[in-house]
């Protein structure tokens, strides 16, 4: 699998609106797609508009995968980004600890 970077805008009103999605994405991702898709983080963000969205590491065997997962489980994936490479300068800061898969 590849990984890849997803920006979501805008998909969500508030914390428990993103919640509801992230178990859906997951079921999908781990039930439906399990040898295509598989969710590794995500960040989410304030949008300018005052909702939620989000930026995500996902593995995944193509872009085409990626929409396909997005369009089961009703959200975008506004830009899909090859990552060509990773560097670590500190492990993730976390505020609250919250898995989904």
């Amino acid at each position: 699998m590849k990984t890849f970077v997803i920006r979501r805008k805008s998909n969500w009103q508030d914390a428990a609106a993103l919640g509801i999605t992230a178990g859906v994405s997951a079921r999908v991702g781990n039930e439906e797609m399990p040898d295509k898709v598989r969710w590794i983080r995500s960040y989410v963000v304030n949008e300018p508009d005052g909702r939620l969205g989000t930026v995500c590491v996902y593995q995944a065997t193509d872009a085409a995968a990626l929409r396909e997962h997005a369009r089961r489980v009703g959200m975008s994936a506004d830009e899909i980004t090859p990552v060509a490479d990773t560097v670590i300068v500190r492990d993730d800061p976390v505020a609250r600890e919250e898995t989904f898969a």
